[in-house]
């Protein structure tokens, strides 16, 4: 297995319209919203081209109830799940969210203001974001492991809503 990382860099501090591009600059994520409150999330074909391992959906909706209140989101062409579902916390106390992939492992996102990071069931890291320094021209840094190109777009769903849900105060 590769002990590679990528970074993407995302534009805009905005969750509900923002893109990610690599440090070569290809677009990798397009993140979109429609006036009738769906999110499409879009795993773009410039950056999905250059990494061969990436597997999974290329697409996410995430569907909001009225007043963007959580809604249910679709991978791909599968069944929907409540952004509840997608986001379970397990104690009361805890800002750690989790959540099932695809490939029916689970993941928790430490959750903190500036710093969101996935671990898996054996606490090893797979992805880190991370807001920038004021001097960089784009709004946050995500850094993703080799071992994650496999649920990248439910990696990336997941950390927008996620961040939605904490501007929302859900």
């Amino acid at each position: 297995m590769s002990s590679s990382v990528y970074t993407l860099l995302q534009f805009s501090a905005d969750p509900w319209n923002a893109r990610f591009e690599d440090l070569e600059s290809r677009l990798a994520f397009t993140i979109e919203e429609d006036p009738n409150l769906i999110m499409r999330l879009t795993r773009e074909k410039p950056w999905t081209q250059q990494h061969p391992d990436i597997m999974g959906p290329s697409n996410s909706y995430l569907y909001f109830g009225p007043n963007r209140a959580p809604g249910y989101l679709v991978y791909g062409n599968s069944p929907p799940q409540s952004m509840a579902n997608a986001r379970r916390q397990k104690k009361e106390t805890s800002s750690s969210r989790y959540y099932i992939a695809q490939n029916g492992k689970e993941f928790k996102w430490k959750v903190a203001p500036q710093r969101f990071e996935c671990v898996d069931s054996k606490g090893t890291t797979v992805a880190l974001w991370e807001t920038s320094q004021l001097e960089d021209p784009f709004h946050a840094r995500l850094t993703i492991k080799h071992s994650a190109l496999s649920i990248v777009t439910e990696l990336v769903t997941t950390l927008t809503l996620n961040r939605i849900a904490m501007i929302m105060n859900w």
